[in-house]
């Protein structure tokens, strides 16, 4: 097992890996930008580095900083988190140059899944579905008019390299493919310094379900269950939640076991998770996030797998703890991201925390590296902790929801707490009645 790891990350991430690198037994070192010198990861942490100013390009995406600050302080592995450096292969493939480990998955996979065209091909040929799109990148307005007429409009542009909703563009008709290329080519290029596109078919009203996995170098794979995200903002989660409403039993065990399968042919390591749109009782694949996901708490509460550890744990080597005989779910989770925003507005909140309470009691997490005192600055995402809620049912569930948010009080900033007060009073949040877009109308019609 390692005897040092390094988290090259901030916020209440790195204060997640840092608290299972000490159950483990394992010493940590944070690196910090000088905006977070005062950070609870790092009054926590055994050591730490400052590795640059708030800028992030100067800081937490500076590999060579981050690197140096291992090999100073002897750190024999480095955990990435999410987000920053969590899914740059050149990083990956760095990192084991300096014959350090990178707690994640082999470059090669980074860099297959982080090209959502070359993703497609792979997963397709493991046998995971598809949505209906182009055949790779498209050269030409002309090769984009002839993949959308087969597809059939509506159509959705999308950034080969793309996330966040980044380069991704609707073209509802055929009058509409042209501008929509161009403009998805150009949020490409600046964002992602690649300009390569793709289309695929829109579909009207689907759900956000993803699939947990994780995988030794063994060659053993566990998938724990799904996700349902599809309660977001501008392709931003919101509320996530484990299990989902919308699927039954048969169709659970199903996509599990496909995904797992495919993982398993594509000789994977470390956790990941597979991203699907869902509609009409069929699966369409999206995306592979090959890291650590935001949203891993709610999985970790209705299975009682700890990711992060096994992370860890396969990273150094070792065989996965439990099989997938071992997996039971158990009750219902759910998982609200609090950011330091207006609830209605959405404006950013950056300010210093004048008091703060965490909600307690059964069944209650709050994830976070906030506290009395701490200033939240402006460099970064405004996420600041995620209230996580778990019950034996679904109904229980979000009469602790309520009860939590009801208990929380964070003074001297705005968040969104006000917002998921009202959500979970909604009849069809209630219902699980909902799709990728009903958050984004219930806000709209709110406002």
């Amino acid at each position: 097992m390692f005897k040092k790891v390094l988290i090259a990350n901030r916020g209440e991430i790195a204060l997640r890996i840092h608290r299972a690198c000490k159950e483990m037994g394992i010493a940590t070192v944070a690196v910090h930008s000088t905006a977070d010198e005062n950070a609870m990861h790092v009054r926590l942490a055994d050591e730490s580095v400052c590795v640059g100013p708030p800028a992030p390009k100067d800081s937490y995406l500076d590999i060579p900083a981050i690197i140096s600050a291992a090999e100073i302080t002897g750190a024999d592995a480095i955990h990435p988190g999410y987000g920053f450096l969590s899914e740059n292969a050149r990083f990956a493939d760095i990192i084991e140059a300096h014959n350090i480990t990178f707690i994640g998955p082999r470059a090669e996979h980074i860099r297959v899944m982080g090209d959502k065209i070359a993703a497609k091909e792979a997963v397709g040929k493991a046998g995971i579905p598809l949505v209906p799109g182009s055949k790779g990148e498209l050269k030409s307005i002309d090769e984009a008019r002839a993949a959308a007429e087969k597809i059939g409009y509506p159509v959705l542009v999308k950034a080969a390299s793309g996330g966040g909703g980044r380069g991704m563009k609707l073209a509802p008709t055929a009058n509409d493919i042209e501008e929509a290329v161009s403009t998805a080519k150009t949020e490409s290029k600046a964002a992602f310094g690649d300009d390569a596109v793709y289309l695929e078919k829109y579909l009207t009203l689907p759900r956000h379900i993803e699939i947990q996995i994780i995988a030794d170098a063994h060659g053993n794979v566990v998938q724990l269950g799904e996700r349902d995200c599809s309660l977001q903002r501008r392709h931003q989660k919101v509320l996530e939640e484990a299990l989902s409403p919308a699927l039954t039993n048969d169709e659970r065990v199903k996509i599990g076991e496909t995904v797992r399968k495919a993982i398993e042919s594509l000789g994977y390591l470390g956790a990941g998770t597979i991203e699907f749109l869902y509609e009409n009782g069929e699966f369409y694949f999206i995306e592979m996030n090959t890291r650590l996901q935001v949203e891993h708490p709610i999985t970790e509460q209705v299975t009682n797998i700890d990711i992060v550890r096994e992370q860890i744990n396969v990273a150094a080597g070792n065989k996965l703890s439990f099989t997938q005989d071992d997996i039971s779910f158990h009750g219902h989770s759910m998982e609200c991201r609090i950011n330091a925003e207006h609830p209605k507005t959405f404006a950013p909140s950056p300010g210093k925390i004048t008091s703060f309470h965490a909600p307690g009691g059964p069944g209650v997490r709050f994830d976070s590296a906030i506290y009395t005192g701490y200033s939240i600055p402006p460099y970064y995402d405004s996420m600041i902790g995620k209230l996580v809620v778990w019950a034996d049912n679904r109904e229980l569930c979000i009469a602790r929801l309520r009860r939590a948010l009801s208990e929380m009080a964070i003074a001297g900033i705005e968040t969104t707490i006000p917002l998921f007060i009202d959500l979970v009073e909604n009849p069809q949040f209630q219902a699980g009645d909902y799709n990728i877009h009903w958050l984004e109308k219930w806000l709209a019609e709110k406002a």
